[in-house]
């Protein structure tokens, strides 16, 4: 199987995107931490939109992705995002095709 990137996109509620942080570090960033399948992973806040957040990652494969996002812990995860997050999230799946290491 192939490595698949993620990409995902949350808009905030105005002046909420602090809060968004707050539930990711919650709920994300340590089972990303512990995650092997997670090769690599970027959060981070949108240059040109303060209500917006944009996180980029790659699993080792889709597999993996799948088992991240059926973990117990991601329905009461996505609860909580509901209440900070003006409108669902924007997600796009790809397939790498090439990189640069540095």
């Amino acid at each position: 199987m192939s490595k698949v990137a993620l990409f995902v996109r949350h808009k905030a509620k105005p002046g909420k995107r602090k809060e968004i942080q707050k539930i990711w570090e919650s709920y994300v960033k340590p089972r990303v931490l512990e995650n092997p399948s997670h090769e690599l992973y970027y959060f981070c806040f949108d240059s040109k939109d303060r209500d917006s957040v944009n996180v980029f990652q790659v699993f080792s494969n889709e597999d993996a992705m799948n088992a991240f996002m059926a973990g117990s812990w991601y329905p009461e995860y996505l609860n909580k995002i509901s209440e900070v997050i003006a409108e669902p999230p924007i997600i796009a799946a790809a397939d790498p095709i090439w990189k640069k290491e540095s």
